[in-house]
């Protein structure tokens, strides 16, 4: 092995396409980075767009899924059957650039362990998978593969010229690889399709630490929006992406206005914009919303990872401050590798609307969480549901406060805790 050293892991790398933002993989990642610090392992992180810890971050920007030259690869491999033969050696070209850097970055900071950030489950970054597999492969790497969602949980993955790719990294099987998936149906499907034996770790929050609270920078949030105090806030916390069933949460308002008889007007807020699969779906569900009479808002200038100041001084308000400031979550996603976003209307204490998709039915409803459920579409009992924890604050309260309890006892940081050594154990030492 490449590491000369006998001891216990003590050092972990992270490798991720990046560690930014809100997206589900860079906040997983940040919460096992907080339970791994808080148990006295060093981290460090590989990227490709990163804005953590820099004195122990290797950032390459070829590494990032969305730089130009991966990009235009990317959509060669998945939109074609055949595959040119300069295009294999162009995938090759940055492949060994990747690996060279993953090396440098291995050596560096004398890691332990890799903990490889979905770059072996969906084939977002082909190159990266391939030399993350090859780099695993020559140093018999003891790795947790933390697989968030596989290839073939996305249908745009179903075609193109990529078939040898995906059998070699995504994910690869290597006796050094240990598997943790965040859910119990790809535990199955892990196991059906690729014979690879897996251990299911879901979703966490730390339910210990002290939330944002009503304060003196978030009580002027619904005046930034044009609401008036006595109006329904609904937040829709995710991205503007077809998945999410932005649709299902303009038609509730709209019915919930409906059965209101305009005594309290309900508005729609989206906290992220989040084009990252085009346009076309957040013009949709534009038209639809005005179609709708829905008053729906959407403001990435006012909404950022954090509190700050936008060009013309105003304020930015935090994903925080939107929980706080709403009265209601809608969630009515189709589809969900678990859901962060229902973890923190939890944490938050929020009302929430879900769509039983199929992890929610799974893995979460059996856990006993009180919530306005859908079953794929909106009902007039539904709607019923939600104007009535609306206007009965002693249920909403009741509510809320069970699945506080509820999260806090099956999906919190004591998850990790328990579970993380474990895995490093069955590592043993290195040497």
């Amino acid at each position: 092995m490449y590491l000369t050293k006998t001891r216990d892991i003590v050092r972990v790398g992270f490798v991720s396409t990046r560690l930014q933002g809100t997206d589900g993989v860079s906040l997983e990642t940040w919460k096992w980075n907080e339970v791994l610090t808080e148990l006295g392992y060093e981290t460090f992180f590989f990227s490709g767009m990163s804005d953590w810890f820099p004195e122990r971050s290797h950032v390459v920007e070829e590494a990032f899924f969305k730089h130009p030259r991966v990009l235009e690869l990317h959509e060669e491999i998945f939109d074609s059957s055949t595959r040119r033969r300069g295009l294999t050696a162009e995938v090759g070209e940055i492949k060994g650039m990747l690996k060279a850097k993953l090396y440098e970055f291995v050596k560096t900071f004398d890691i332990d362990a890799l903990i490889v950030e979905n770059a072996f489950a969906i084939p977002v970054h082909i190159p990266l998978g391939v030399a993350l597999a090859e780099l695993v492969a020559e140093l018999e790497m003891p790795t947790i593969a933390h697989n968030h969602d596989f290839a073939w949980e996305r249908q745009r993955f179903m075609t193109g010229c990529a078939e040898d790719y995906i059998v070699r990294a995504f994910p690869p099987r290597l006796h050094s690889v240990y598997h943790v998936v965040i859910n119990s149906e790809a535990m199955r499907q892990l196991a059906f399709r690729c014979g690879i034996a897996s251990v299911m770790i879901p979703n966490v929050w730390n339910f210990d630490e002290a939330p944002v609270v009503a304060d003196d920078y978030n009580a002027d949030f619904r005046a930034e929006l044009g609401m008036d105090n006595d109006e329904v806030l609904f937040l829709q916390p995710t991205r503007i992406i077809a998945r999410k069933g932005i649709e299902s949460a303009i038609e509730l308002v709209a019915r919930y206005n409906a059965m209101s008889g305009g005594e309290r007007k309900g508005r729609l807020l989206i906290s992220h914009p989040g084009l990252d699969e085009g346009d076309e779906y957040q013009t949709r569900i534009i038209d639809y919303a005005r179609f709708m009479e829905v008053d729906m808002i959407v403001r990435p200038d006012l909404i950022g990872i954090g509190r700050g100041t936008r060009p013309d001084g105003g304020k930015v308000y935090s994903l925080w401050d939107t929980y706080v400031q709403s009265d209601f979550v809608t969630y009515p996603s189709t589809y969900e590798g678990f859901g962060n976003a229902f973890l923190e209307a939890i944490f938050y204490r929020k009302p929430i609307l879900v769509n039983r998709y199929a992890i929610y039915a799974q893995d979460i409803e059996p856990l006993g969480f009180k919530t306005t459920v859908m079953d794929g579409y909106i009902t007039e009992a539904v709607v019923k549901d939600v104007s009535r924890v609306l206007s009965d604050p002693v249920e909403a309260r009741k509510r809320v406060a069970e699945n506080f309890a509820i999260g806090k006892h099956y999906l919190s940081y004591e998850v990790l805790r328990r579970r993380l050594p474990m895995i490093f154990m069955n590592f043993g030492s290195v040497s």
